[in-house]
Parts: structure tokens; C-alpha cells; sequence
């Protein structure tokens, strides 16, 4: 007869179950010991929670008879829980113990509050934290900055995690953090300097008014500016440069450090990130410091120019494409990063482009990141794509190599808002007239994705597509532009020359110029839609509110359709349009000015049939004279166009 096997209790199971005893010393026990148990072991962490550690111990917290040491133990062990994985984070989250975290901070005893930040930090390390709803929260994490320094260094980094957007922003800043912060900054302790570093970045991010604020703290009579600038020092530790490099960086972008009074204060920042993204630094330095220098000259051609100058920084940069013995979470952090601030670097010069591109495998990468299955490289890689796209040579050589269109054809199938936009910005460049890309991009659908496009709610979106569209139609052949307009619809044309935002409605002027060109197409289109073009284009140039841009781009229109053949006469015909001309001719605005002269100039053309009848008309009307008294102005453009005009005139 076989005898029954009997088993210990796991050890692990006895420490659970003696949570449950009647007697508090024993819970309290019981919690210390599994609190000595994880702490350090990840295996034991998720163990614990398989056993519903956290629910039970939660549930203990709410009873009457609980002591504040087993409070402190089950808070340090709960935020022990936290250091093991995303998932064990995720489960203290999905349990609440966030509220116990933040009830423990407002806690009467120092002890619990000192356990409740520290936990709240660990939790706050990980990327999947929800941010505080309970903003009566916040001015008790204010005050904290303000208490010990281990308090304060954990309440820096929870607000600098937990400050998300204008309205977080605005609160610490009233709450008075700009100020709060200060002492911890100077105290020359790296590891308190670095949460405050990083909880004025956060503050400051696309932030005028708190960078302002900012901008006009003092402590002890020193700016805050110039504890930043001090703190760039190479002897400070990287972090340290870092972080200061970046506040500064962001106190620039929001208006705050205006270039043109800090302009050796921004070279030094430039140098700082530049520095910080060699080889020697470590990895998480180097993808933040590319980070930082991609933010900080985005919109500075004089500094993109200085950055691509400055130590071998494209080739570092480029450097941060290569795998070598990087994990996949690291090296993604590395590519998302670099192509940020290559797009950066390249946005406004071609030498820089081409510098960046003629490097080996550089556009083999940024292919390779348009397929990345991490959303952040993909995104940072199209937007890599739309700044090296701006180079025209480089459209028609590199660009032609390697089939970059594929991949940003396919993203624009199934991507986010975000994404899109940035994808059809890069769409705009390779449909350019000069392009490669262009006729199989045509091929693979992308009229019909790009009148989508015209449709959709968002202005950035709309704007894309119809720009898109047009350098499409810009010399394209009857085929094309056929396709466009049977796709797009005459109706969805029209209704996008009334859209609230005024580049769309310049792009699709634009789009109807390039429709409107070739006199066969001029006068075929215009046979068929003419009577709803005049109506939709002529109220503009009637406008008082439109811009003049707007209306340059319309007496452009009426240009072309006046250079068709049997076109021309839906112009001759309306006299209020003639008179209509004729004003702007007499306009303050040299570029109005020149296009109307110019419709009058394709109405007059002395080489075209009915010219002489047509001339005559519009002598008659004054135009003749008034051509004639623009011949005094002093700008040169005007008067070469003006002589040509009168020159048709027999």
C-alpha cells in the first residue's frame, strides 16, 4: 500500500497566510518578512503577487487596528513591488495602490510620508503610470521640496514625471515650485540636482509663461538662468550638464532665451548636447542629448548650420543607426533619437542633407525605420524622410536609389492622426515635378488616399493632402489631372476654396493653377466646369477679409484660364471682373499689382486669335491708360511686366 506524501507549506504561502492572523504582531511579522523577502528579488516579487499579495495587503491598510509600523512596512513593500517589472507595476496600479501612495504622502508621520515618496517615485520610474487626477495633491508635493532632502529629491521627481501639459505646468508654477526648487538646485548634491533639473524641464517644456517665471527666479541674488549656465560646466557630472542644457533649451524654444540676446549662452548649450552624444557618454545620456539638440535648433538655421559643424556630430549621430550589441529596447531608443536630430540638423540646407545622406547606409536606415514596429522610431524616421526630402537634388539622385516612397505609401494606409500628418508632409516633397517617386506613387493609389485626406476633420491633415495634390497636378499630363478631378470631385474642390484655414485654401488656388495649365487643358476644363470656377474664385478677389496672399493666388488663377484659348472669354465676358482687375492694378500691393497686370497681359497677347477685338475692349475700359501710368514705378519686377503688357497692345 502506497503511503500519502506529505509537503511543507511553502515558505512563501506561510508569510501570506500569517497575514491573515488575528494578532497584529504577527501581521506585522508576517509583512516584514515578505518585505525582506522581495526586496531585491525579482522572482520573489512576482511569486508574492501571484499569491494576491497586494490586494491583501491593501485590505489590511483600511483596518482600524492597523499601526503605523505596519503601514511603513506595507507601503516599502508595495513600493518594493514596484522595481520588478512594468507588469508588477501594472499591478499595483490596477489595484489602487497609487491612492495609498498618495494618502501616505499627507500623512501625520514623517515615517510614512518618507516611505510613501519613495514608493510613489519607484512607481513613477516606470513609463505605464497614469498621471495624478487628484491635483490637491500637488501643493502638498510643492511642500515637500521643501522638507528633508530625501523628501524633497522624491517629490522633484514625482512632479517632474507627473507634470504633463499646460495645466500641470500651470499649477506648479502657482503653486510656487519655480521657487521651491531652487535650494535643491544649488546644493551641490547630483543625485537631489538631477529630479529638480528634470522637474523644471518638465515645467518649462513649451511653456512661455512658466519659462518666463523661470527666467526671473533668483536665489541669493543669482538668476536661475545663470545656476543653469554654471551647471554646463565639464565638471559637473554628465546628468548634471544634461539637465541644465535642456532647461535652457526649452526656456529658448518658449520665447524665454531669445536668441538674439543669448546668442553665445545658446552656442554653449549647443556645444554641451553635442558633447554630450559622444561616444564615451553613456546610452541613455547620448539618445537624450540628441533629443535635446533635435529641439533646440529646429527652428535655428544658424544653429543647425553651427551643429553640423561641430565635432563630427552628423557622424556621431549616423553612429547611433548601427546595432552593434545593442538590445532591441536600447537600440530604438538610439535610432528614434538620432533621427530627430538629423531631421533637425538638415532642415534648411542642402550642403547639410547631402552631407548627412552621403554617408553610407544613412537612407538604408531611415527606410529600415519606416518599417520599425516601435511607433516612436517609425515616427521620428518620417519625419527624418520629410527633412531630407526638402533637398531637390537629392530627390533626383539618392531619393531615386532607394524606393523610400513604398514604406510611407503603406504607413498612410493604417496610421495615427500624428503619424499621418508627418507621413503625407514627406508624401508633398516626393510628388514634387522633379521627383522619381512621383510616377509610382501615382500608380499605387495616391489620388484616392490623398482626397481622403482633403476630407478629414483635421486642418494639418486636409492641408497635406491638398498640397500633396497639387504638386501632383503641377505639370502633370491630361491623364492625372483627369484622375483628379473625377477622384476628387468638383463639389469637394469647391468647398475646400471656403475653408476656415487659409494655407488650405492657398494650396488649393494652387492646385487649381496646375490644373488650369497647357491651353488644351485650360479650355477643356474650363468647358466643362468653368461657370462653377468663376463663381467660386471670383468672390475672393470681391473679399474684404480675405488675405492678400489669398488673393494673389486667385488673380492667378484667372491668369491661366486667361491664357486658354475659348477659355479667355469667361474673363472678356464679365465686365465687373475686368473693373475688378483694373483695381488691382491700382492696389498698394506690388505683388497684386503683378497679377492682375499679368491677366491682362495673357488677355491682350497680340499672337492670339480675337486679340486686336479684345484689346480694343480693354482700351475702352482705361486698361491701355492705366498700364501706361504704372510706368513710374520704381519696382522693376512691375515695370518689366507692365512694358510687356503694353507691348501687345496694336
Amino acid at each position: 500500500m502506497k503511503m500519502p506524501v506529505f509537503t511543507e507549506p511553502d515558505t512563501d504561502e506561510v508569510f501570506v497566510n500569517n497575514l491573515s492572523s488575528s494578532d497584529y504582531d504577527d501581521r506585522l511579522q508576517a509583512v516584514t518578512n515578505i518585505k525582506n523577502a522581495v526586496i531585491g528579488n525579482k522572482a520573489k516579487k512576482s511569486s508574492f503577487i501571484r499569491l494576491d499579495i497586494i490586494p491583501k495587503i491593501l485590505q489590511l491598510l483600511m483596518q482600524d487596528d492597523t499601526g503605523i509600523d505596519f503601514v511603513v512596512e506595507s507601503v516599502v513593500l508595495l513600493g518594493s513591488l514596484a522595481r520588478g517589472s512594468a507588469e508588477n507595476v501594472q499591478a499595483l496600479i490596477d489595484a489602487k495602490s497609487l491612492d495609498v501612495f498618495l494618502k501616505g504622502i499627507c500623512h501625520s508621520d514623517s515615517r510614512v510620508v518618507e516611505a510613501s515618496v519613495r514608493s510613489l517615485r519607484t512607481v513613477y520610474e516606470s513609463s505605464c503610470v497614469p498621471v495624478i487626477e487628484d491635483q490637491s495633491i500637488v501643493p502638498q508635493l510643492v511642500d515637500l521640496l521643501s522638507s528633508s532632502l530625501s523628501n524633497a529629491e522624491g517629490a522633484a521627481a514625482i512632479l517632474s514625471k507627473c507634470c504633463q501639459g499646460p495645466a500641470h505646468q500651470a499649477l506648479l508654477c502657482n503653486m510656487g515650485a519655480v521657487t521651491a526648487l531652487l535650494p535643491l538646485l544649488v546644493c551641490d548634491i547630483p543625485k537631489i540636482q538631477q529630479p529638480a533639473l528634470q522637474c523644471y524641464a518638465s515645467m518649462s517644456f513649451q511653456n512661455g509663461a512658466v519659462s518666463i517665471a523661470m527666467k526671473s527666479a533668483t536665489h541669493q541674488g543669482e538668476q536661475l538662468v545663470q545656476i543653469f549656465t554654471k551647471l554646463l560646466s565639464r565638471d559637473r557630472p554628465d546628468e548634471i550638464q544634461l539637465g541644465a542644457a535642456k532647461c535652457l533649451t526649452n526656456m529658448h524654444r518658449a520665447g524665454a532665451v531669445p536668441a538674439a540676446e543669448h546668442h553665445s549662452l545658446l552656442i554653449k548649450v549647443l556645444a554641451t548636447v553635442v558633447r554630450m552624444c559622444k561616444l564615451d557618454k553613456n546610452l541613455t545620456v547620448r539618445a537624450e542629448a540628441a533629443e535635446t539638440l533635435a529641439f533646440l535648433i529646429e527652428e535655428d538655421t544658424e544653429l543647425q548650420r553651427t551643429a553640423a559643424i561641430s565635432d563630427h556630430l552628423i557622424k556621431t549621430l549616423t553612429g547611433f543607426l548601427v546595432k552593434s550589441d545593442l538590445d532591441d529596447s536600447s537600440y530604438a531608443l538610439m535610432r528614434e533619437s538620432a533621427f530627430k536630430a538629423l531631421a533637425s540638423v538638415g532642415a534648411n540646407d542642402e550642403d547639410i542633407r547631402k552631407k548627412i545622406i552621403d554617408i553610407e547606409c544613412t537612407m538604408d536606415h531611415v527606410v529600415s525605420g519606416l518599417e520599425d514596429p516601435n511607433t516612436n522610431v517609425k515616427l521620428a524616421a518620417v519625419k527624418c524622410l520629410h527633412s531630407l526630402s526638402r533637398s531637390v537634388q537629392q530627390l533626383r539622385t539618392s531619393f531615386q536609389d532607394t524606393a523610400v516612397w513604398k514604406p510611407i505609401m503603406k504607413l498612410l494606409q493604417d496610421a495615427n492622426d500624428n503619424m499621418m500628418t508627418v507621413a503625407s508632409s514627406a508624401l508633398c516633397n516626393l510628388l514634387l515635378e522633379f521627383s522619381p517617386s512621383k510616377e509610382p506613387i501615382l500608380e499605387a493609389g495616391a489620388v484616392n488616399l490623398l482626397s481622403n485626406l482633403t476630407r478629414r476633420s483635421e486642418t494639418a491633415l486636409r492641408l497635406n493632402g491638398v498640397w500633396a495634390l497639387m504638386n501632383m497636378a503641377y505639370q502633370a499630363d491630361e491623364g492625372t489631372k483627369n484622375k483628379i478631378l473625377e477622384v476628387l470631385g468638383p463639389e469637394q474642390l469647391f468647398s475646400l476654396l471656403d475653408d476656415p484655414d487659409t494655407q488650405v485654401t492657398m494650396k488649393t488656388l494652387g492646385l487649381m493653377r496646375n490644373l488650369l495649365s497647357g491651353r488644351e487643358d485650360i479650355d477643356r476644363i474650363m468647358l466643362l466646369h468653368g461657370a462653377r470656377i468663376m463663381d467660386s474664385v471670383k468672390p475672393i478677389l470681391d473679399s474684404e477679409t480675405r488675405t492678400e496672399d489669398v488673393k494673389e493666388q486667385a488673380l492667378c488663377v484667372i491668369a491661366n484660364i486667361a491664357n486658354g484659348s475659348s477659355a479667355k472669354e469667361f474673363v472678356m465676358r464679365d465686365e465687373i471682373l475686368l473693373k475688378r482687375l483694373m483695381h488691382y492694378m491700382m492696389n498698394d500691393s506690388v505683388k497684386l499689382q503683378m497679377a492682375a497686370t499679368y491677366c491682362v497681359s495673357n488677355l491682350v497677347w497680340s499672337t492670339e486669335e480675337g486679340a486686336v477685338d479684345r484689346q480694343q475692349k480693354l482700351r475702352d475700359l482705361g486698361v491701355q491708360k492705366l498700364l501706361q501710368s504704372l510706368l513710374t514705378t520704381s519696382d522693376v519686377n512691375l515695370f518689366e511686366r507692365v512694358k510687356t503688357a503694353l507691348q501687345q497692345f496694336t
